[in-house]
């Protein structure tokens, strides 16, 4: 899961992990830059490296469970370490700060570490889906071109065997896509076309459908205040039409812009759209991830059959 900064791909994220429970899929949510809120969405506290559930699954309609946790480079190498025999030294190493001695000379270190991780997760196959919510569209392509840089740089040895897995794990399309994350505006719209090129050719990773969130949908009669009005039986008072011709006016230049940007989207990036509303909370709880679960799960069984 991938996209700019302030695109909402932490919720996206969520209601993805929802959406597949719903089928009766099982997910683990892999969160790498701390403090996402992904937690409070299901109504849980803070996720740690350790997993936690989420959401149990299970009940009458057979859901899935969802589990998150978070990685961090330094966790993943004491468990790289450790893995190997070399527990005492693991400790050592991110309590002493010598990984960013590390990685400032070997740059992208940090992230083999995290998505080396994520490979073991992915091969352990103890979930039927991970999802990973990737660093801002900024940092995303570098993040998913590390394994390419490092097999650059570093042609033998351990480091080199896992920079392999991974690339082989990111090019594998039957193993992972990555789902881009927008709002219908310009400047988000341009980033996602721009990282979506940069993906494909410089990292070889297969892309799912956009999810455009934010979507306002339409609503009837905003052309018509006074009238809708008098059929309400209700009297307005000059000012107060005047606010509510402002709001409507304010929601249908709203929607025409996200239409235009709708449009330029699918006319510069030939993938399918699968759009969320918006949602008029500054907070987003378990039950607005279910209504976008929902929502999410219908779009997607409205996308045409592949050919």
């Amino acid at each position: 899961m991938a996209g700019k900064g302030g695109v909402g791909k932490t919720v996206v994220s969520a209601v993805l992990a929802k959406a597949a429970a719903r089928l009766g899929l099982s997910t683990l949510v892999v969160e790498v830059e701390g403090k996402s809120g992904l937690a409070t969405m299901f109504g849980q506290s803070a996720l740690g490296y350790d997993e936690v559930v989420l959401s149990a699954g299970g009940g009458p309609g057979g859901e899935g469970e969802v589990r998150a946790r978070t990685l961090t480079p330094d966790d993943a190498l004491v468990d790289y370490l450790r893995d190997h025999g070399l527990s005492r030294l693991s400790s050592r190493l991110a309590s002493s700060g010598a990984l960013d001695v590390v990685a400032t000379a070997a740059p992208g270190i940090k992230d083999i570490l995290i998505l080396g991780k994520v490979k073991q997760l992915e091969r352990q196959g103890a979930v039927d889906l991970l999802v990973l919510d990737a660093p801002a569209a900024g940092h995303a392509v570098t993040f998913l071109q590390a394994a390419r840089a490092l097999l650059d740089t570093v042609s033998v040895g351990p480091i080199n065997a896992q920079a392999k897995d991974v690339a082989a794990m990111l090019t594998d399309h039957a193993r992972c896509r990555v789902v881009l994350v927008t709002l219908p505006e310009e400047t988000p719209v341009n980033e996602l076309v721009d990282t979506a090129f940069s993906l494909e050719d410089r990292v070889g990773v297969g892309l799912a459908p956009v999810v455009v969130n934010g979507i306002y949908d339409p609503v009837a009669g905003l052309g018509g205040v006074p009238a809708a009005a008098e059929a309400a039986g209700t009297a307005m008072t000059s000012d107060e039409a005047a606010s509510l011709w402002a709001a409507a006016a304010f929601r249908q230049d709203r929607m025409r812009l996200q239409d235009e940007q709708l449009i330029r989207l699918a006319e510069r990036l030939p993938l399918s759209q699968l759009r969320l509303p918006f949602v008029f909370r500054t907070d987003i709880g378990p039950v607005e991830v279910d209504h976008l679960a929902d929502r999410l799960l219908a779009e997607i069984a409205a996308l045409p059959e592949p050919v």
